[in-house]
């Protein structure tokens, strides 16, 4: 779906940039702020209108899996049964942190579309959450698109630099498939790790608190 994207954004930017940047950052994709960052360098996007269409994207993406979570809690339970460490985690998070888990779930890689999925299962106000999310989203946004701008000239040199070494491409896409791979592999012991450990201190505060 990404790589369909990406397509779309070189033949289109110029004349449906927004429109895809919106759809886009529903899909919480990074590389498609940094496209807009980019473009608002090179002067084909308007800065402060990217950062509101992508926040609007952004808060719209977690506004659906929100209300997924809240409508179809039977589906999504069958449906996630392979996610039940992840949505176990998520709910412990929650308990933890409160609002603080929703605002940075978008920089929790592997949790990102989890998080508000499991938080709509459980009888958290959905105005609190539409609130936080709204802020969320156009933090994110804004910090992403601004540095992409901020950096344009060296991403551009570094584009340039790909362009005339190939090979390093071919090593990027190595190292970068690599990395996925130890991430994926690592990711489930580190989340039984995190359930056991917040588990611990829910327990350790309820002691407390008897």
């Amino acid at each position: 779906m990404e790589a369909f994207i990406i397509d779309l954004w070189d033949k289109y930017a110029a004349t449906w940039g927004y429109l895809i940047l919106f759809f886009w950052s529903i899909l919480e994709g990074e590389i498609g702020l940094i496209l807009a960052g980019i473009a608002s360098y090179a002067g084909h996007m308007n800065i402060f209108l990217a950062i509101l269409v992508a926040g609007l994207g952004g808060f719209t993406g977690d506004q659906i899996y929100f209300y997924v979570g809240r409508t179809g809690k039977h589906y999504i339970k069958k449906r996630l049964e392979k996610q039940r460490r992840k949505l176990a985690l998520a709910h412990l998070l929650l308990q933890k942190y409160g609002w603080f888990i929703i605002f940075i779930q978008r920089y929790m890689y592997g949790m990102r579309t989890i998080i508000p999925i499991s938080i709509g299962i459980t009888r958290y106000s959905a105005l609190k959450f539409a609130l936080i999310n709204l802020l969320s989203a156009f933090v994110w946004a804004s910090i992403t698109i601004l540095l992409a701008w901020y950096f344009g000239e060296q991403i551009f040199a570094l584009l340039g630099l790909l362009k005339r070494y190939p090979y390093l491409v071919i090593l990027f896409l190595v190292c970068t498939l690599g990395g996925v791979f130890w991430y994926f592999r690592a990711h489930t012991k580190r989340i039984d790790k995190k359930i056991q450990k917040v588990q611990q201190g829910l327990e350790l505060k309820k002691g407390k608190e008897c």
